[in-house]
């Protein structure tokens, strides 16, 4: 119970500090640490980190680095995303889930760290005043958002790690900004994603409980330690941390026997795959 508490303190400050990140470590704890099964797992990540992620957003707030348009369409495009891949869910094993978690998060953390230097470099330049932009590509941020909302039901992220560096590289909010806005959106995603579990999974209300209330105490740690590192410092930890704990998930998830069962999937239903050209 005590390493539960101390790694729930640890993914409040990811929330708090990053933006995300917080449920990359909570899914992955619970199942490889608690030994919890990972649609528990998913269900309790996704209560953890929203309302940690309702706490962070805070100091955020106060500084005015959450842009509330951006982050609103982002969020309800994410929902309706949200709840069809908690929907989805049901129809997925447990492994499935796990491998598919590690693969979109070894992605992403690759991408964050090849982030455009022409982003990278007006995003710190703005750091300081966190502005948001006064024109807003609605469609792009609508599809984004509905694409990430799939992501955060079906394998129980919050979504941060793949909403900040969306919210960088392509609506191109300074880093400040993107962290303070994915809370928002994270919040929304959250919800949605339980409601798509709700009917086919349910919470462990007292370990909920115990690593909400080390994620929120964590989180305001992290939500005050945020502005005193730079957004290159911040982008580089946020890539390297995705990819390590990428690379421990799909070292645990991708078994033989998995790779036997995709192979025979694929193989019984390769027309679906490739298309009936015929």
């Amino acid at each position: 119970m005590t390493l539960a508490i101390g790694l729930s303190l640890l993914i409040g400050l990811l929330l708090g500090l990053l933006g995300g990140g917080g449920s990359i470590l909570t899914v992955p704890m619970l199942v490889y640490v608690l030994k919890i099964d990972p649609k528990i797992a998913i269900v309790t990540s996704l209560v953890v980190v929203g309302i940690s992620s309702m706490i962070a957003i805070i100091p955020h707030a106060r500084r005015k680095s959450v842009c509330w348009k951006s982050g609103l369409f982002f969020g309800l495009a994410g929902m309706l995303g949200a709840y069809g891949g908690g929907r989805m869910a049901a129809y997925f094993s447990s492994d499935i889930l796990m491998a598919l978690f590690g693969v979109v998060t070894l992605v992403t953390g690759l991408a964050m760290l090849r982030v455009r230097k022409s982003v990278v470099t007006s995003s710190s330049m703005r750091d300081d005043i966190a502005v948001c932009p006064l024109k807003i590509a609605y469609p792009r941020i609508l599809f984004d958002g509905f694409f990430v909302g799939i992501l955060t039901g079906l394998v129980g992220v919050g979504g941060g790690f793949l909403i900040v560096p969306a919210l960088v590289m392509l609506v191109e909010l300074p880093m400040q900004a993107a962290v303070g806005t994915s809370l928002l959106v994270i919040v929304m995603n959250a919800i949605a994603g339980l409601g798509g579990y709700a009917n086919h999974v349910s919470i462990d209300l007292n370990l909920t409980a115990i690593v909400t209330g080390g994620a929120i105490l964590g989180a305001i740690v992290g939500g005050a330690l945020s502005k005193q590192i730079s957004a290159t410092v911040l982008r580089r930890l946020f890539g390297t941390f995705v990819i390590l704990i990428a690379g421990y998930v799909l070292y645990q998830s991708l078994t033989l026997a998995l790779l036997l069962n995709l192979h025979g999937l694929l193989e019984r239903h390769i027309e679906f795959v490739l298309g009936d050209f015929q």
